[in-house]
């Protein structure tokens, strides 16, 4: 991102830092069911922060990681007009369906419910960047319908060095931070942190706070934030530019299209005109899955029809602010609050069953099955007067269902009609 947002006045030194920039292809790891791009001329660019231990990172510890593993996953959505872009960042905890990956031996992974950041994982397991990239790809794909059309990895070393080609950068925790594992050791209070210590400020999780990842999301993006802001006001000689780009793109990997300064020059000409204020840094709906599944105390599901919305509008080119989404989230529904009536409308036995099942492993309160009164062509949800919420909830994830009030619905339920438009994986 801040190489995006600075690159436009390095045109001069193309040649000596295109070659630092790794190409790693992924198409041909993609399959052929993917989401379309809804608007044209907009971007979808995932990014993610490579949390492997090889070389320079060798000393962050994490003896007992035997694959790559991204310890931060991003989507920057830049739009058709140029005028705004979003970055919206992932949970690594969301609990969701890891669809099936290739893996370095030449095997399939099978689908899996999991943390998201092991779909990088499972992909990377030849230490290769393309197939973790792809296996990534995949699942951000799946559970949002949004294209990615491009990509960037980025590991540790490179974000210090850009960190102290700006001289450091000013943080403000608000209490001490002590953490062994993520080497820091900080006082309260404004001051400017050197590299490795920004490195340890935007990875530190426990110890701070209530020691959520939302949390350090939260800190990563105000750190984002203020490095594009200085890098920005400072890059404005050949050396310190200079210094700033060669960590940056050292650091990097992308897909071919990307894979070079010139295209990424190109993309910060369009992006140069952003003010910072139209930037805006989200992070996906969500709540502790504790909420819906009580055993699960480690992670977190994402909050519908919050989420859903999220994703549409960007698919859209339709500009969400953090205000807007921080208004939507208020209205929270967990999973578990809305009981739902399950009714076979396909003619094919067990259809109910399978579908109630799935529901259940969803976080939602089944509270019967059975047969519809008559087959349907298209699956329907209908509510009575004053459920519109936790209809909205089970809707949302069901997209091509038909969703009604019906004076005839039953009372204190969502009744959810299947029909043979439903398919079982629409519901992972």
């Amino acid at each position: 991102m801040v190489v995006l947002a600075v690159g436009g006045v390095g045109a001069w030194i193309y040649q000596d830092l295109n070659n630092n920039i790794n190409s790693a292809d992924v198409d041909d790891k993609l399959g052929a069911d993917r989401p379309e791009n809804l608007s044209p001329g907009s971007k979808n660019i995932l990014v993610v922060g490579s949390d492997s231990r090889d070389g320079a990172n060798a000393k962050y510890g994490g003896n007992d990681l035997t694959t790559m593993q991204s310890d931060t996953l991003m989507v920057l959505h830049i739009p058709a007009n140029r005028e705004w872009a979003a970055v919206v960042s992932f949970p690594r905890d969301s609990w969701v369906q890891i669809p099936a990956c290739e893996k370095g031996d030449g095997s399939s992974s099978a689908p899996h419910k999991a943390k998201i950041n092991e779909a990088f994982a499972i992909g990377g397991s030849s230490g290769k960047v393309a197939g973790a990239a792809a296996c990534s790809i995949k699942t951000v794909e799946a559970h949002t319908g949004l294209r990615i059309d491009n990509f960037m990895s980025v590991d540790f070393s490179g974000f210090k060095g850009m960190v102290d080609a700006l001289d450091g950068i000013e943080v403000c925790p608000k209490q001490p931070i002590k953490s062994d594992k993520a080497r820091l050791d900080m006082k309260a209070g404004c001051q400017t942190v050197d590299g490795e210590t920004a490195l340890g400020y935007v990875r530190v999780r426990y110890g701070v706070g209530d020691g959520s990842d939302i949390g350090r999301i939260g800190r990563q993006q105000e750190f984002m934030n203020a490095l594009v802001k200085k890098a920005k006001d400072k890059l404005t000689s050949p050396d310190s530019l200079y210094g700033f780009l060669q960590s940056g793109t050292k650091s990097l990997t992308t897909d071919p299209d990307l894979a070079g300064i010139k295209p990424i020059y190109a993309l910060a000409n369009e992006l140069k005109g952003i003010p910072s204020e139209r930037l805006a840094f989200l992070t996906v709906p969500n709540y502790p899955r504790e909420a819906d599944v009580p055993s699960d105390l480690a992670n977190v599901v994402w909050q519908y029809p919050q989420a859903a919305n999220l994703f549409t509008a960007l698919a859209n080119d339709k500009e969400m602010t953090k205000a807007q989404l921080q208004a939507a989230v208020k209205d929270l529904i967990y999973a578990s609050q809305v009981r739902v009536r399950v009714l076979n409308g396909t003619g094919v036995s067990g259809r109910a069953a399978a579908v109630a099942e799935k529901l259940r492993a969803a976080g939602f309160t089944v509270t019967e099955t059975g047969n519809a009164p008559e087959t349907v062509s298209r699956t329907a949800v209908t509510y009575p007067t004053g459920l519109e919420r936790q209809a909205a909830v089970l809707s949302s994830q069901l997209p091509k269902a038909q969703s009604s009030a019906s004076a005839d619905a039953a009372a204190n339920v969502v009744t959810l009609v299947v029909g043979p438009d439903l398919e079982l994986d629409e519901l992972d």
